[in-house]
């Protein structure tokens, strides 16, 4: 017999996620301190684990269809993430964010992105069940967003034609300095804001500008809302690891750029089409999964032969010289 999700599934689910985040600052990262690559890698697979033992408990409770929906939805919203962690990593470069603040920023960040999305999920999910022809709309988008990734150049970050950050940077106090981990700092005896208050809200902006993109794709998986918000939340708790992770090796996912944008337009194409066609869960999984596996691979041969070019090159140098 399937079982119901009721609030006490949701209740449960929400109080668990802040029962891990008071872990995380509380206990974990009580100290700012630069988290090393290996935590970091090692905190990633912890999440996935967790993600993986969260849908294991859909497929008890709920069945085999929903937790491919989970699945599913979890590797979308957690491969737009990347994109989101290089452009992440460019903020934090720009404002030369010191390594062992970073955490806290981020930590706030995802706390932010949580309430954001949890707002956006609630709206969309409003607007499906009261207008279901809004798929369409949610997949147009897509479409043409993935489209526009694909033409997209090199990403920047452009701190000045940020409003939000225009705006505080008018109407708030700001000190010049950073004062440790803090957003809030005392100069003269009058409470100011820190520099990484400020990157705090590039981060916030960021996300919600992604968002704008991951949460119409999860529609395209499924519009059960208990699992568009799981998938979005397990994927989210997963960024910060995968920041720290993946941060330094920007330049060996050239084309997983490529790959999201195919799997944009996939989602928005499977939502324009589903009153004529039918792609199961099961068969949307394994074509999202093969073109991000693709995307990234195709960028670690492509920078190991272009590695190859430049040892040959030097070779070749050396050997004319001497």
């Amino acid at each position: 017999m399937v079982a119901e999700i009721t609030w006490i599934h949701w209740t449960g689910f929400v109080l668990a996620v802040i029962l891990f985040l008071a872990m995380d600052l509380g206990v974990f990262h009580r100290k700012a301190r630069s988290v090393k690559f290996k935590e970091a890698l090692l905190w990633t697979a912890i999440w996935f684990i967790m993600a993986m033992g969260f849908a294991w408990g859909l497929y008890t409770l709920r069945g085999r269809e929903e937790a491919l929906e989970f699945i599913t939805g979890y590797i979308v919203e957690l491969s737009l993430s990347m994109d989101n962690v290089f452009v992440i990593a460019l903020i934090f470069r720009y404002f030369q964010v010191p390594l062992a603040y970073q955490h806290r920023v981020l930590f706030w960040g995802i706390m932010g992105a949580l309430i954001m999305r949890g707002i956006m999920i609630g709206a969309g999910a409003a607007l499906v069940r009261q207008f279901e022809w809004t798929l369409v709309i949610f997949g147009g988008f897509l479409v043409f967003s993935g489209i526009k990734l694909i033409l997209s150049k090199e990403e920047n970050v452009e701190p000045e034609k940020n409003f939000l950050l225009r705006l505080a940077r008018k109407l708030l106090p700001i000190s010049p300095l950073y004062e440790k981990h803090y957003f809030i700092t005392i100069v003269n005896g009058h409470h100011m804001l820190t520099p990484l208050f400020l990157v705090l809200i590039m981060v916030e902006t960021t996300d919600l500008i992604f968002a704008l993109d991951s949460i119409p794709a999860i529609f395209g998986i499924t519009t059960r809302e208990f699992i568009v918000f799981t998938s979005n939340v397990f994927a989210i708790l997963g960024l910060r690891s995968l920041y720290f992770a993946l941060a330094g090796a920007i330049g060996y996912f050239c084309f997983l750029k490529f790959g999201l944008s195919l799997v944009l337009v996939f989602i928005g194409g499977k939502m324009l089409l589903m009153k004529f066609m039918h792609i199961s869960t099961p068969v949307s999984l394994g074509i999202i999964g093969t073109i991000i596996l693709s995307s990234i691979g195709v960028s670690i041969i492509s920078r190991w032969i272009q590695f190859n070019k430049q040892i040959e090159g030097k070779k070749s140098i050396q050997n004319s010289g001497s």
